[in-house]
């Protein structure tokens, strides 16, 4: 099964029922998945914008959430520092075997502690 196809069973639509600008625009995304591979650089860059996009949600999260006088954790803030932490070993693994080794100890580390 091709992605025309695919595309075509999921959102229930024919590609032949688009109009001329509609056509001309999938058919030039189309052309781009096609011929666009995924390579180290590509996801090297891709993680770094996602890193640097959980460091920006994580500075404007409040630590703790006040409901009255009642003072309680911020969740988000906690998923947010496990993702970056994700973020941060994933690309170290992509830089260097003993960087990566050095962040995977250090995550140990800081579970066991």
């Amino acid at each position: 099964m091709n992605i025309t196809e695919q595309i075509e069973g999921k959102y229930n639509i024919k590609i032949e029922d688009l109009n001329a600008l509609e056509k001309e625009s999938y058919y030039q995304m189309l052309e781009e998945v096609q011929k666009s591979q995924l390579t180290i650089e590509k996801l090297k860059v891709y993680i770094e914008g996602m890193r640097d996009a959980v460091s920006k949600d994580l500075i404007s999260e409040p630590e703790f959430i006040r409901i009255f006088i009642f003072k309680f954790e911020n969740r988000k803030q906690i998923y947010l520092k496990a993702r970056l932490q994700n973020y941060i070993l994933l690309l170290s693994f992509l830089l260097s075997p003993e960087r990566a080794k050095e962040q995977l100890e250090n995550a140990v580390t800081g579970l066991i502690k």
